[in-house]
């Protein structure tokens, strides 16, 4: 099965040269894990090897998402410039909606994004794709609905053969019972938690699922640093 880098060179290594190529992959974890900066990584990589890629930012603005990119050392900035990288500003969008809804009285439950036309509408030609996070769309589904949806765009991007990369929040990944880790063809789990050998907080990645991937069984400890993600 051919590869896709995950733009981290310890993790490429530890997935037999990175993510099963064309297939859609989930990262999970808690606030402040580094859930967007796997992202980030991936992106970047994929735009430096030439490929197109799309971004569908869904909490935060661009912007922010660019500022903390480039104090990694994932300047995508060039890319936005020339066309490489789409961007999908489905955060700016969906808080704008909300506000008129609250300004003119209408009900809020019309006020959220369709995510699975975003999904639809993304160029056949597209390489890679990154959804953070898609959490924010499980909150109003009922869990059989959010099944559906997330079935389906696992469907639609593997049939584009896009390689993607979707970050979901802990919360959400949770209230939808997991749900989204049948859907894929990998998944990425990361979590903090206390060593108890030095009693400091550390990060942890977990890899429950990498189909066609022989993986370990063991989590990883990964440090935030100023050239980003760096695997122990």
């Amino acid at each position: 099965m051919e590869r896709i880098s995950t733009g981290i060179i310890e993790l490429d290594a530890k997935l037999d040269g990175g993510y099963p190529e064309g297939k859609v992959i989930l990262v999970t974890g808690t606030p402040g894990a580094g859930k967007s900066i796997f992202g980030l990584h991936f992106l970047y990589k994929a735009c430096q090897d030439g490929k197109k890629c799309n971004l569908i930012a869904t909490e935060e603005p661009p912007d922010d998402i660019f500022i903390q990119a480039e104090m990694l050392g994932l300047n995508l900035r060039p890319y936005v410039d020339n066309k490489q990288l789409e961007v999908e500003r489905i955060f700016e969008s969906r808080t704008e909606t909300t506000k008129q809804a609250d300004q003119y009285g209408y009900g809020f439950e019309g006020t959220q994004e369709n995510i699975l036309d975003k999904v639809k509408s993304v160029p056949d030609d597209t390489d890679v794709v990154v959804i953070d996070n898609i959490g924010v769309f499980a909150l109003n589904l009922s869990v059989k609905e959010f099944r559906d949806q997330i079935d389906t765009i696992n469907s639609v991007l593997v049939k584009k053969g896009i390689s993607t990369l979707i970050v979901m929040d802990e919360t959400a990944y949770e209230i939808t019972h997991r749900l989204a880790e049948y859907s894929v063809y990998g998944s990425l789990r990361l979590m903090m938690k206390e060593n108890p050998y030095t009693g400091k907080r550390e990060r942890y990645i977990d890899i429950p699922k990498m189909r066609c991937t022989d993986i370990s069984l063991d989590l990883f400890v990964f440090d935030i640093t100023s050239e980003g993600i760096k695997l122990k």
